[in-house]
Parts: C-alpha cells; sequence; structure tokens
C-alpha cells in the first residue's frame, strides 16, 4: 500500500522549488532596500502565546490550531505572535529603537483545504516595530506593492482603519445594535460570534450575510481625531508615493489585536480568495505580551498563492545552468575527471559528469539536458597525449586545451574561461 502525503500537506517537488526560490529571492532583495533584517523563529510555542494575542474568539483559535493539549503548546498558526515573543524575549527595542524584521517559513491551521491555502502553508512576514509614524503605514504598504510589481503579479491595494479603543467602542455599539435587527438572517457562524467578535460578520464570505450587512454603519463615521488624522496622513502617503488604493469600510481582520490602519492586496486571479497579502497596524500588542509599550505594523503574504499566480501566468523559473560537463570517455578518463569534478565545484563552478559509462553522443545529450554551457571531452588517447577538447554549447565552437598541468592548474584555467563574471564592472574591466 502507498503511503501518500496528509490531507492539506503538500511536497513542493523540484520543478515548483525553482518558482518558490524566486518568490524568496526577489522579497529578500526587496526587503533590503527598504532595510529590513532577517528573524527566525521555532515552529512550536506556548498556546498561551496565541490565545492572548490572536483572541480567544477567533476561528483561529476556537478551531484552526494545531495544539498538543497536555503540554499546552501549538504549531504556530501565523507569524506575527512568534515574532513579538522573540523581539520581546531578547530585548530587540533596546538594542535598535525602531526593529524593521521579516520572516519566512510554514505556518499551520486545521482548515478545509482549498485553491492556494493549505493546512501548512508558508509566509513571509513582515515587521516595524518601534513607530507610531503614518507614513511607514505607507512605506510598508508601498514595499508590497513593489514586491508584487517585479514578480509581474497584478494587485489591487484596499485599505480601512480599524479605529483605537478609544472610539473602536462606539462603532461597535452601533454595530452590534444594527446586527441584532438582522440575527436571524445570518449564517450559523455570524450569528455565533456577533456578540464576541461583531467585526467579522463584516468580513463574512457568505452571500446572503454579505447582502445583509451592505449597509452596515462604517467605521470612518467613529473615528476620533487622531485615528482620522492618523489615516488622512496615511492616504496622502500613498498619493505621494503614487500608490493606487481603494477604501473598503467592510475590510477587517479576523485577529483581535489590529488597530487604526488595515490593508489587503487582492487579484481577481484566484476565484473567492483573493486576498494574496494581508495586514495592519496592532500599537497595543507588544504590551499586552509583556513586552514595552511600543506600536508596531506589519503584513503576511500566503507563498502558496504567490506561486499558484505565477503558475498561471505559465511561468517557469530558469534552473540553474550547469557551468560545465565532465565528459570522461572510459575508465581511466572517468578516474581523471572525478577527482577534476569535485575540484572545479570547490572553486566555485556548477559542475556536472557522467557516472554510468555512456557514449559520447549520450552524454552529450545530458550535457544539454542540464542546460550545461560548457563541455570538457577527454578520451583515453586524449589523456595520453595530455589534452582534451572544451566545447562551447551556445556557440558549438571547440578548442584543444592542454591537461599536463595537473588537476589544479586545469581547474584554474577552467574557472578562468567557464565562470560567469559576477557583474558589469568586471565585464567591462576584461573588454578593456
Amino acid at each position: 500500500m502507498k503511503i501518500s502525503a496528509l490531507n492539506g500537506f503538500k511536497d513542493i517537488t523540484p520543478d515548483e522549488v525553482q518558482l518558490w526560490r524566486k518568490v524568496e529571492n526577489s522579497a529578500r532583495n526587496v526587503f533590503s532596500r527598504f532595510n529590513f533584517s532577517e528573524i527566525r523563529m521555532p515552529i512550536l510555542e506556548k498556546t498561551e502565546l496565541f490565545a492572548r494575542s490572536i483572541g480567544e474568539a477567533t476561528d483561529i483559535v476556537e478551531k484552526e490550531m494545531y495544539t498538543f493539549i497536555d503540554k499546552q503548546i501549538t504549531m504556530r498558526p501565523e507569524a506575527t505572535a512568534s515574532l513579538l515573543r522573540a523581539y520581546i524575549q531578547h530585548g530587540l527595542h533596546v538594542q535598535k529603537p525602531i526593529q524593521r524584521l521579516f520572516t519566512i517559513g510554514p505556518m499551520f491551521r486545521h482548515e478545509r483545504p482549498q485553491k492556494g491555502r493549505l493546512r501548512q502553508f508558508h509566509q513571509m512576514d513582515t515587521e516595524v516595530l518601534g513607530t507610531p509614524n503614518p507614513r511607514v503605514d505607507a512605506e510598508l504598504m508601498a514595499m508590497g506593492a513593489m514586491l508584487f510589481d517585479e514578480l509581474g503579479i497584478t494587485v489591487r491595494l484596499e485599505i480601512n482603519s480599524l479605529g483605537c479603543p478609544v472610539c473602536r467602542p462606539g462603532f461597535r455599539e452601533a454595530l452590534l445594535s444594527f446586527i441584532d435587527d438582522r440575527k436571524d438572517k445570518l449564517c450559523d457562524d455570524c450569528a455565533r460570534r456577533s456578540k464576541s467578535n461583531p467585526l467579522r460578520v463584516l468580513d463574512c464570505k457568505n452571500p446572503k450575510c454579505r447582502e445583509q450587512v451592505e449597509e452596515a454603519p462604517s467605521i470612518q463615521e467613529h473615528l476620533c481625531d487622531d485615528c482620522s488624522e492618523h489615516f488622512t496622513t496615511v492616504q496622502n502617503s500613498l498619493q505621494q508615493l503614487d500608490i493606487q488604493y481603494n477604501l473598503n469600510k467592510f475590510m477587517v481582520r479576523g485577529l483581535d489585536y489590529y488597530t487604526r490602519t488595515t490593508f489587503e492586496f487582492t487579484t481577481k486571479d484566484l476565484g473567492a480568495q483573493a486576498a494574496v497579502c494581508a495586514g495592519g497596524r496592532y500599537d497595543g500588542l507588544v504590551e499586552k505580551l509583556g513586552g514595552p509599550k511600543v506600536p508596531g505594523i506589519g503584513f503576511a503574504i500566503g507563498m502558496e498563492r504567490l506561486v499558484l499566480l505565477l503558475q498561471q501566468k505559465e511561468e517557469v523559473a530558469e534552473s540553474n545552468p550547469i557551468d560545465i560537463f565532465v565528459a570522461g570517455l572510459g575508465e581511466k578518463a572517468s578516474d581523471f575527471a572525478f577527482p577534476l569534478v569535485h575540484t572545479l565545484r570547490r572553486n566555485g563552478l556548477l559542475t556536472a559528469m557522467d557516472h554510468e559509462g555512456r557514449s559520447l553522443k549520450s552524454q552529450m545529450k545530458q550535457a544539454n539536458k542540464v542546460n550545461a554551457k560548457y563541455v570538457l571531452i577527454v578520451g583515453e588517447n586524449e589523456l595520453e597525449e595530455g589534452k582534451a577538447v572544451l566545447r562551447n554549447m551556445e556557440t558549438q565552437e571547440q578548442q584543444d586545451i592542454t591537461i599536463n598541468a595537473g588537476i589544479d592548474g586545469l581547474s584554474q584555467f577552467l574557472v578562468g574561461e567557464c565562470k560567469p563574471l559576477d557583474n558589469l564592472a568586471q565585464r567591462i574591466t576584461k573588454e578593456l
């Protein structure tokens, strides 16, 4: 009997990994331009961390977390709480008042697997800790927009403000009153959580619920002066950076810790699950978890969805081409090639060889298959004569080279011939 992966858990095969690496490399490149540093946290955390940060009345804590009840530990369902725990534990606020941090890794939620959403999924998570400045909100959204643009993915930015502890109670009262009049027409989930987490009713995807809340009060009408000023500055800053956005009064967050600015990047190419990035401000969360009173804002991007979007564009990330394929013909030639290949690898060349004693024709096919840029052909007769043939696979030009200098000498020569120049300056220098 074959053993398959668990439902909602997926292998990432070598052909897919190339796209994953493209996404990760693009993200690290963009994040570094905005002065972000990488942090890595463990997968298991104390259950209390997520109950206190995400909120006990949320779907994640109530239904979706993978928790070891006897140990009271949980596989992380999202990254922000873990990152803040590490921020507090290691006193990162003392080392640098404003921290810009990102992490990439797997998260775990027990929910119904669907297109682009799995029970083990991967996120890129960014957080800015230590500044309440609304320009940082806009800058973070601009960073997300830049990443999507450089990946060639079309998205739409939607923003809202969730207010703060000063102005949200008034909105909550107005919303509860509105929902109470329509509770009988809501789905079971919305009816159940209407008292404990009424904001989530606005975010329900059930068409009947969407119809009922169409005329719901807007948080925009209840913002205090400080929150209103903050949100106006966010919008003005986005306009300064030429970032297009849409106001969405129904956009809320499923987690309790969000305040003020909240945002999503959405796409039309993934069906009902339109969000590919979600984030917002959480100015009281660090203090709630036992840390200093510092504000924060961040976002998370689902990597499965990014890869799915790239695949739908029929995009395939190019695999790294082999710098040189060493074709040894005969036992003695293969004995010579074996340590040569190791030396070339040690000197930085992507190198391959055949270990099965195939013919030259078969080895040349193999070299083409791995996109080798050069092939070094060594036969037993050539070995006795102290020479080999180096073929440029793009131009098909060949040159005879001597191999009497031994493995080290030959390796140095081949590195000079086959290793790509690292940058334009080196290329210009060589041409001059």
